[in-house]
């Protein structure tokens, strides 16, 4: 059986886009997961989980219960840490000492971690803060990922470098918890945006290096805005709420985002 998910972070109101991923996911078929990915406890705020479900529900979808929610969630991601176990370093690097490091390669979102903590390794002072690092290097053979439009995927395991995986106020990152929480779910079907495309590639190495099963995967377009601009949770006017506010009907939303 199929099972999808969707997944926002309750940062701000949802918005057209995040319409267009959730009926993308909900038209899948089988079941349909909603997970609220609360992990960055300084910024989520519970009147933006409450917003999430009115507005999901006036567009018609419903949803599986109990829902997921990353913050309760800790205690699994300490323990996936543990089973990477000597793949992982802590880092004490700055983004500006990155940034300026002569050596740092660039990827798909900025310079690459040049590896200045990677060897040897040096284990944090009492209360140091630090980042604790994927060492990339170290992997499993040849992988791939299978993709809805293209087939079978081979994936470049040093494309984002030496990632973070967790850092002293957040205790894991997006790309680490999304893996252990898709296998948790038992999620079979990843339909996202085409933005998020590349990052399946270190995602599928972290479910390979921790023995998780390897979803399908669905990136579809992105929904944009004026100038072709991607939206954002600042753009008020095309927050669901203030659609409904202004008299729009569900239908015209699924209608505006091409999914009658």
């Amino acid at each position: 059986m199929i099972v999808t998910r969707f997944a926002p972070s309750p940062t701000g109101l949802l918005h057209l886009g995040h319409a267009f991923a959730a009926l993308t996911a909900h038209r899948a078929g089988g079941r349909f997961l909603l997970r609220i990915e609360d992990i960055d406890t300084a910024r989520c705020r519970e009147d933006f989980v409450t917003a999430i479900y009115e507005d999901l529900g006036w567009l018609g979808l419903t949803w599986e219960r109990p829902v997921l929610r990353q913050s309760t969630r800790f205690a699994a991601y300490e323990e996936a840490l543990a089973l990477l176990g000597d793949l992982t370093y802590p880092c004490f690097c700055t983004r500006a000492d990155i940034a300026s490091a002569a050596s740092a390669p660039h990827g798909p979102e900025g310079p690459l971690y040049p590896g200045t903590c990677r060897d040897p390794h040096r284990a944090p002072a009492p209360g140091e803060a630090y980042a604790l690092r994927l060492d990339a290097a170290k992997r499993v053979g040849p992988l791939s990922f299978g993709e809805e439009s293209k087939g079978r995927v081979a994936i470049d395991p040093l494309l984002f470098g030496d990632i973070v995986l967790a850092r002293k106020d957040t205790p894991a990152s997006y790309h680490l918890a999304v893996v252990v929480d898709d296998a948790h779910q038992g999620v079979t079907l990843v339909t996202r945006g085409e933005d998020l495309f590349l990052a399946t590639h270190v995602q599928r190495l972290l479910q390979a290096l921790l023995g998780l099963p390897a979803p399908r995967y669905a990136h579809h377009q992105l929904i944009l805005g004026e100038g072709d601009r991607k939206f954002s949770k600042r753009d008020k006017a095309v927050t669901l709420r203030s659609l409904r506010e202004a008299g729009a009907s569900p239908g015209q939303i699924r209608e505006w985002v091409g999914l009658p």
